[in-house]
């Protein structure tokens, strides 16, 4: 394995080799915890060669053996950050998807997979998910008389550290809770019964590879250049931009996402080219709103 990935020998590994595996990797739309497990995994059999082999390696080769896997590439600092991620898709974007969700539910040839989704990629995106959380939830799991939208609560999300599942309650936001009753009044029983609330057609859990793949399949089918699609994990980052450039506060996102730290959601948060004039115009209207107010009022 690391012969294939590197394509040379570990002794003559360079660290620049090491980044390009790792921007190789993120440019794939690899997770961030797949990288660290390159770079961990080059960093092992480094230390297995010099504490095994490293003897041997410089008398037959003349080459005396340093880790490539240095302070800069080093696992912890393979992070949701690199800057080789592209930017969330935008607004309008999302809403011509599922546009295009929503018509093909009435020409598909199978309705209830078609419906389902609908509901699933609209509840990634307002609800901001990950694949597995989505995959995860029971249909009791939707609580619609909690709180003036409903929520979802998510049993098992994801926790930091190897601390085992975070649970967190996120609001059904954006009408999120009428697509969720649509599906569940008109389309989960089409299904078999078990308690799974985005099901196969065999009534179990959808795999998050699975949720990723129908993804792809579906943005195929839409016909858009291959610029115009996205992951599953970009619709929850689309969340944190698009809920960000509405106005809405970081704290409150990182409670949305489930994030340990709100540096955690500010990576996250890619706001669009034009977001400084948006803000500007929205600030300069609002102020003089205000002052017309002012200016109008009765002495």
């Amino acid at each position: 394995m690391y012969a294939d990935t590197l394509g040379q020998p570990a002794w003559e590994v360079t660290p620049e080799d090491i980044d390009r595996v790792v921007g190789d990797l993120a440019l794939a739309g690899r997770a961030a915890s797949t990288r660290r497990e390159y770079v961990q995994i080059f960093k092992g059999f480094h230390r297995f060669l010099q504490v095994r082999k490293a003897v041997e390696i410089e008398a037959g080769f003349g080459v005396r053996l340093v880790c490539p896997v240095d302070e800069f590439n080093a696992s912890r600092h393979v992070g949701d950050d690199s800057p080789a991620q592209l930017p969330p898709p935008t607004p309008e974007r999302v809403a011509e998807f599922f546009d295009f969700l929503k018509a093909r539910i009435a020409t598909a040839r199978k309705y209830a997979p078609a419906a389902r989704d609908y509901a699933m990629f609209r509840t990634l995106y307002h609800a901001g998910l990950r694949s597995e959380e989505a995959s995860l939830l029971d249909r009791p799991d939707a609580h619609f008389s909690r709180g003036p939208f409903g929520k979802l609560h998510v049993r098992f999300g994801k926790g930091a550290r190897t601390s085992g599942p975070r649970p967190r309650w996120v609001p059904m936001l954006d009408g999120l809770d009428l697509v969720l009753r649509w599906f569940l009044d008109d389309v989960r029983g089409k299904f078999p019964d078990s308690p799974v609330l985005f099901a196969d057609e065999s009534g179990r859990n959808l795999h998050r590879g699975t949720i990723r793949n129908r993804l792809r399949y579906l943005m195929e089918l839409e016909g858009r250049p291959a610029t115009d699609r996205f992951s599953p994990h970009a619709l929850r980052r689309a969340c944190a931009t698009h809920n960000y450039e509405r106005g809405v506060d970081l704290v409150t996102i990182q409670q949305l996402l489930g994030h340990w730290t709100v540096s955690s959601t500010m990576r996250y948060v890619r706001p669009s080219a034009t977001f400084i004039e948006d803000a500007y115009r929205r600030a300069v209207t609002t102020t003089l709103g205000e002052l017309t107010v002012e200016e109008g009022s009765p002495a």
